[in-house]
Order: C-alpha cells, then sequence, then structure tokens
C-alpha cells in the first residue's frame, strides 16, 4: 500500500532508473566497511581480482540491480567505483565463477555487521505519516522468504507444512521492526520458520526507543514481550486477540478503559 506522499513514477520506470552507485559509497563509506572486514577477519590475504571491499559494495549493488545477471551488476558497480585502485581503464569484469567464490569467501557476516552499523529510522519531523503527535511512527511485523534449496538451508530453516504437504522450498521466518512513514526497516532477526514470531522479535524489540509509538498486531501481543518493550521507553499500540479476557481496572472520561 503506497504511503501518503507518494507518486506513481511513469510507466516503466525503476528504481536503479534514479539512483546511481555514487549512492552506495555516500551511504557505506569506505572506512566504515574496511573497519568491518577488519572485525570479521575478511580482508583478502592477497591482492585479487575482487578484493573483499569490492564484493561488500557488489552484494549491495545487487539489491539495485536484482533483475540483472552476475555480469552486468559489476559493470554497474566497475562504472561507479572507478576511483577505486583496483578499477583501472584496463580492468575487465571477472565471469560469474569468479564473482560466486568471492562473495564465498566475503560470507555473510559482514553485510550483517554493516547493516546493524547503519540501520536507522529516516524520517525528519514534518514528513508527511511519519510522527502522531510528536511520535516516531513505527511498527514491529514478520514475514517468512523462500531460500536457496541447499542441504544447509533445508537443514536449518526446514520447509513449512501445508495442506497439501511440504512447501516446495525451505523457508526463512523475519521480524522487524519498522519505520512507518519510510519504511526504513532499522532492525531484523532471521530465523527459521519453526520459530515463532514472538521468540525473533525478542532480537529486534531492544531497538525501541522513547520518542516513539510502537504499533503491533494482535501476534505479538504477551506479557513478557509487552514488558520488555515498554521497558525500552517507547509508547506502545497493540492489538490483542478477541478472545482475550482482560479486567476492567477503571474506565475513563472518553469511554476507553
Amino acid at each position: 500500500m503506497p504511503r501518503p506522499g507518494w507518486k506513481r513514477q511513469p510507466e516503466g520506470s525503476r528504481l536503479t532508473d534514479h539512483l546511481s552507485i555514487g549512492v552506495l559509497t555516500r551511504t557505506f563509506g569506505r572506512e566504515l566497511i574496511d573497519s568491518i572486514l577488519v572485525a570479521t577477519d575478511r580482508v583478502q590475504k592477497r591482492i585479487r581480482l575482487l578484493p573483499s571491499r569490492v564484493m561488500v559494495y557488489y552484494v549491495l549493488a545487487l539489491s539495485l540491480y536484482p533483475q540483472d545477471s552476475y555480469e552486468e551488476v559489476m559493470r554497474h558497480l566497475s562504472e561507479g567505483l572507478r576511483w577505486m585502485d583496483q578499477f583501472q581503464s584496463s580492468w575487465n569484469v571477472p565471469s560469474k565463477v569468479a564473482i560466486f567464490k568471492a562473495r564465498l569467501r566475503l560470507g555473510a557476516e559482514p553485510m550483517k555487521r554493516l547493516y546493524e552499523a547503519v540501520a536507522r529510522p529516516l524520517a525528519t519531523p514534518g514528513d508527511e505519516g511519519a510522527f502522531y503527535r510528536g511520535l516516531r511512527l513505527v511498527a514491529i511485523d514478520g514475514t517468512s522468504l523462500s531460500v536457496a534449496d541447499t542441504p544447509e538451508n533445508l537443514a536449518h530453516f526446514t520447509k513449512p507444512t501445508t495442506p497439501l504437504g511440504q512447501a516446495a522450498y525451505a523457508k526463512a521466518r523475519i521480524v522487524g521492526l519498522l519505520e512507518c512513514g519510510t519504511h526504513a526497516i532499522f532492525a531484523a532477526n532471521v530465523g527459521p520458520y519453526s520459530v515463532a514470531e514472538q521468540i525473533l522479535a525478542k532480537g529486534v524489540i531492544d531497538k525501541l526507543k522513547p520518542g516513539m509509538l510502537c504499533l503491533g498486531d494482535r501476534g505479538f501481543f504477551g506479557y513478557d514481550l509487552w514488558q520488555r518493550a515498554a521497558n525500552t521507553g517507547a509508547q506502545l499500540l497493540w492489538r490483542a486477540k478477541s478472545n482475550y479476557r482482560i479486567e476492567t481496572v477503571a474506565e475513563l472520561e472518553d469511554g476507553s478503559y
């Protein structure tokens, strides 16, 4: 559902028509990436065609060009990163196999650390739909995604059961905190599909802060999680199940209790 103020782009227009690789280099500075690579021990041991820093930018670029091939995304990246020593005019786009092996060497941990370092709410006061009575509107919610059909993924994430049997692919369950006005996901926790949303929510709920109003559906309501969320200082507005019996302590003048 479009957020308030969103305008439809011309037919055929893509996000990547309005962005450039320069957005990545401005948002994810070289010094930040290098410090994360050192902390995760992913700095290359010898000079390679695809050093670790380049592969971090490459994985980010994959999100901007989801329909393009590995090699085509690397072409986009090389045009935007000519300032790096590794990208001279004589540099040639590596093969798909070389890119794949370089991604394996990089692994997931540096990307996880990078996300945790930069993910944050983006709205500023005055942005339409982002605040309510001075409180930043955020929401906690969950979803699931199919993962690649590999033995490792199948063993960790497992296939959900459907009325017709097992699903075709293993699925990962994700719970995140999202800023309503910008749709920026500033905290996320990923786990096997068999793990309940309330369990995964414990990995993100501490990212709430005073000055936020957190919305939640009835699947998250429970004493322990509510208390943990309330202790962050954020305001909470969560639905409860219709059969949940609550004792009335006091009735208020506006009819609420």
